[in-house]
């Protein structure tokens, strides 16, 4: 039989129905005709013609009986092969979903009426953490109107092609957004998470940004060290931050020794006093030109030109002075002997002549190589604008460096005084400890200059009471005062003020030391006035007083007093422009009045506060606390060997039993792995392969049954460390470290 094409389901239901309704039809006449047959009973004369006609309607009941059962397997088959369809069209389905969420990118498929029909997790990862639901049947539209209201993209860029864009998520990451079209009109939308991509670029432009910089730094060295002439560049603290290679052989220093040193430190201050002027004018925004005469190696004396270009930003702010200096000897001989021979007679005129002429010629290529010179230098001004910042941020970054040394010298001089020694050691050792403590203040405030230019130093504000403060700067200065033959008077103020009590001190105390510098005999006042709703925080002295005209002056950098105690040293100049600096962080007003003769008041102003501050014990320094020194096993990590070596020294001559490593595996070489009995743990907080102190002191601790109180010292001042280390209970020392501040702090943690 040929292959019959299998029927829809309806349509062989329906023919099912019409073949048995006929086929009851069928059955009921004939069952009819044979009961009349059988009965005798016909409508005509003809019983013969009745049972023909009844065999006739028996047959079509046959037949109609054989389609009826044909369509009813034809029924059976139709229904296994939409049986079987449905079961693929099952599986192809759930392979589908299997593929898309097997895919490592985003996925989100729509039908030609851009509605959602399938998604997998990474797409709906997207919105967890949003209130909106992404289900099936929402519009393209809708779904992109979401992503831009609920903040999922932050930033858009387009792509190489119409339907490929950039999107930076919320978090930071980027996405490649990819559409295509499907065959039915719908749209294909793929998420790729391209954020390794995007850091690896970023990490290489960076590389080849420093790079450039880098070469344009040696092409212009290279430039400048070939040029006969010496060539140096200035910051405004007046520190050497270039220098070529016939400037550094004309003072006989090694390549680069200059580098970090200031004007005063690398020449004599006979030699930096004949400059200052011009210095000052050249700070001041001018171009300065001048002939200077220095001595050689030789002994020689020699006429130097030399030049002074200020460096300007763009707002007009002096950052630095390029200096140019020529050896003009021999044009200054020739000058003044052609100025002999013009006092001569007339006939050697015309001899020197042609010598004229040639010197003449020199002239004018010295003048032309000046001008290619001063070209190079506008080219380098450029690239020397932009590492300027970058000079004054690595000169505070390397203070700790600094400070390292000149701490360990001071814990050795501490530890040394404390001893029972001959009157005789114990003066020089004091004197040594002067000497460092003079050395330290004055790198620390060339540090503090430092760290406010390059914006390290944070403010830090909170409420407290000033009467904390003030009664414990009066106390401090009140000897200070007496043993320079001055009286403090101080009058006490209990109000609450806003700031950062620490910084507000570091003003206060400048403004005192002012005082008493600059005052031969009377008194000195610190004392508080209320304007309003602010505090004026007021020292008065009763010294010679400042010209009006210098007033702004006196805020300035390298900036001092012409009249001061004779037996006071000159310091740098710095209190008052680091006085400036600070309150500008803290945003507090400095006034300044004085009458020449007869003194000067300097006030700072400060916020007043309506809420109290949260009081903190202050731990003193008593007999018992003393005692818990005695036979205290300390634990003391520092990379440093020379800190280790003072730590021990300073300590045991307290009473303390001492461990002393310079990392942690070497600690725990020295206390069992760390199971030996310690009351206490000193770290610095720098250590070598840029571990830390914070997590050494959290690692010992977790591998110890107990806890050890710990102590953190360092020379970092920043904000962040100060509350990180305040919320892990730990207590935090500045270098260069104090001794008495050390025991007192040693004494009460071991208290406690």
């Amino acid at each position: 039989m040929p292959e019959v094409a299998p029927l829809d389901r309806a349509e062989l239901e329906a023919r099912l129905a019409s073949l048995e309704k006929d086929n009851q039809k069928l059955v009921r006449i004939n069952a009819a005709l044979i009961e009349r047959i059988e009965s005798g009973v016909t409508r005509g004369n003809d019983p013969y013609a009745a049972f023909q006609h009844s065999v006739v309607l028996a047959e079509q009941v046959r037949e109609r009986t054989d389609a009826l059962n044909q369509a009813m397997a034809e029924l059976k088959a139709s229904n296994h092969l939409l049986s079987d369809a449905r079961l693929r069209a099952e599986t192809a389905h759930q392979h589908l979903i299997d593929a898309i969420e097997s895919i490592s990118d985003a996925f989100v498929l729509f039908d030609q009426h851009q509605r959602i029909l399938l998604f997998n997790s990474r797409f709906k990862a997207f919105w967890n953490n949003s209130r909106v639901e992404i289900v099936a049947g929402m519009r393209l539209a809708e779904v992109k109107r979401l992503m831009t209201v609920n903040g999922l993209f932050t930033e858009e860029a387009l792509g190489h092609g119409d339907e490929t864009l950039f999107y930076r998520l919320d978090d930071g990451r980027w996405l490649q957004v990819s559409e295509r079209p499907t065959r039915d009109g719908g749209r294909v939308i793929l998420f790729t998470d391209i954020t390794d991509v995007k850091l690896a670029e970023t990490l290489r432009r960076e590389q080849a940004v420093a790079q450039k910089s880098q070469e344009s730094e040696r092409w212009i060295r290279l430039i400048t060290d070939h040029v006969p002439a010496l060539i140096a560049y200035l910051n405004a603290d007046l520190v050497y931050e270039f220098t070529n290679k016939v400037y550094e052989q004309w003072y006989c220093c090694h390549p680069g020794a200059m580098l970090g040193r200031s004007l005063l430190e690398v020449h004599s201050q006979q030699h930096y006093q004949r400059l200052d002027a011009y210095v000052a004018r050249a700070l001041a925004g001018e171009s300065v030109t001048f002939e200077f005469s220095e001595t050689n190696l030789d002994n020689q004396e020699r006429y130097m030109l030399r030049s002074y270009v200020p460096n300007r930003l763009a707002s007009g702010e002096v950052v630095g002075i390029f200096v140019l200096i020529r050896d003009i000897t021999e044009r200054r001989r020739t000058a003044e002997a052609l100025h002999q021979a013009n006092q001569n007679l007339e006939q050697r005129v015309r001899q020197r002549t042609s010598e004229l002429t040639s010197l003449n010629n020199q002239l004018l290529l010295e003048i032309d190589e000046r001008r290619r010179m001063e070209s190079r230098l506008r080219e380098a001004k450029l690239e020397a604008e932009r590492a300027n910042l970058s000079k004054t941020k690595f000169l505070a970054a390397v203070s700790h460096d600094l400070l390292q040394p000149l701490n360990a010298a001071r814990l050795f001089t501490s530890a040394l005084m404390e001893r029972r020694d001959p009157v005789a050691s114990e003066t020089l050792v004091r004197n040594v400890s002067n000497s460092l403590e003079d050395v330290e203040n004055l790198l620390g405030t060339l540090v503090d200059i430092s760290k406010l230019d390059a914006g390290v130093i944070k403010a830090d504000i909170a409420p407290f009471a000033l009467s904390e403060l003030l009664d414990n700067l009066a106390a401090e200065y009140t000897q200070l005062a007496r043993s320079e033959g001055l009286e403090l008077h101080f009058i006490g103020c209990s109000a609450l003020v806003r700031s950062d009590i620490q910084l507000l001190a570091r003003i206060l105390r400048n403004l005192l030391s002012n005082a008493i510098r600059y005052t031969y005999s009377g008194r000195v006042v610190l004392g508080c006035r209320r304007h309003h709703q602010r505090l004026s925080i007021q020292v008065w002295d009763s010294g010679m007083g400042i010209a009006e005209e210098r007033l702004e002056e006196i805020f300035q950098e390298f900036k001092r007093g012409d009249v001061q105690r004779p037996d006071q040293d000159r310091g740098l100049g710095l209190g008052l422009a680091i006085v400036e600096k600070i309150a500008g962080i803290l945003g507090h007003r400095i006034t300044v009045r004085s009458w020449p003769g007869k003194g000067s008041m300097f006030a700072v102003e400060v916020p007043l506060s309506a809420t109290a501050p949260k009081a903190l014990p202050i731990p003193l320094m008593s007999e018992p606390m003393l005692e818990r020194l005695q036979g205290a096993r300390v634990w003391v990590l520092d990379n440093d060997a020379a800190i280790c070596a003072g730590m021990r020294t300073l300590l045991e001559g307290w009473g303390c039993r001492v461990v002393t490593a310079l990392s942690e595996q070497d600690l725990a070489r020295q206390v069992d792995n760390y199971h030996a009995e310690a009351d206490l743990l000193i770290a610095d907080y720098h250590l070598d392969d840029e571990q830390n102190g914070v997590d050494a002191v959290a690692r010992i601790n977790a591998r110890r049954a107990s806890a050890i109180p710990a102590m953190m010292i360092t020379a970092n001042y920043s904000n962040e460390l100060k509350r990180q280390i305040r919320e892990l209970g730990h207590m935090l020392m500045h270098k260069p470290v104090k001794p008495m501040k050390l025991k007192t702090a040693m004494s009460h943690l071991l208290g406690k």
